[in-house]
């Protein structure tokens, strides 16, 4: 295969990235304006952060590789979010819905981020996948702090 083709395989991989990290900004931007709790609120915009920070690495090694990024969602990202709006008006924006939402949202992006790097993993550099690795443990380290908010919130009731 030429150079050519191993770098559009990679700036497929990465632009999936990019597009669950779009998800996740717009799907924590769109739960913090559905909830008055501040508690809620610093935690959406701290998950939106990580993945404001993996998408910047990512569109920068696309850009390296003189490819384009993807600029939008995925439709079922779009769904993600339909469904944790509906969730949380249902629910009366009750915090362990909201949070079991938020919980399913991290576990399909690191799904993804597990994915492409299986998938991918002859065609991504050393570098690579030591820049996805590490944005992979962030993820871990977000869904886990959903994970222990939820358990708090569970013991409240």
């Amino acid at each position: 295969m030429d150079n050519n083709a191993e770098n559009e395989k990679v700036i497929t991989a990465l632009n999936k990235l990019i597009v669950i990290n779009n998800d996740r900004i717009e799907g924590y931007d769109t739960a913090s304006k559905e909830t008055e709790d501040e508690e809620l609120k610093t935690l959406f915009a701290d998950l939106a952060k990580t993945s404001h920070t993996n998408k910047e690495d990512l569109v920068h090694e696309v850009r390296y590789m003189n490819g384009k990024e993807e600029e939008g969602t995925r439709v079922t990202g779009k769904f993600f979010r339909v469904w944790m709006d509906v969730k949380a008006a249902l629910s009366g924006n009750e915090r362990k819905a909201i949070l079991e939402n938020c919980e399913f949202g991290e576990k399909v992006a690191l799904d993804t981020y597990e994915t492409v790097l299986v998938d991918y993993h002859g065609d991504l550099s050393t570098e690579q996948k030591t820049m996805l690795n590490k944005q992979m443990d962030h993820l871990k380290a977000d869904r886990d702090h959903v994970k222990r908010m939820m358990e708090l919130a569970s013991s409240e009731k």
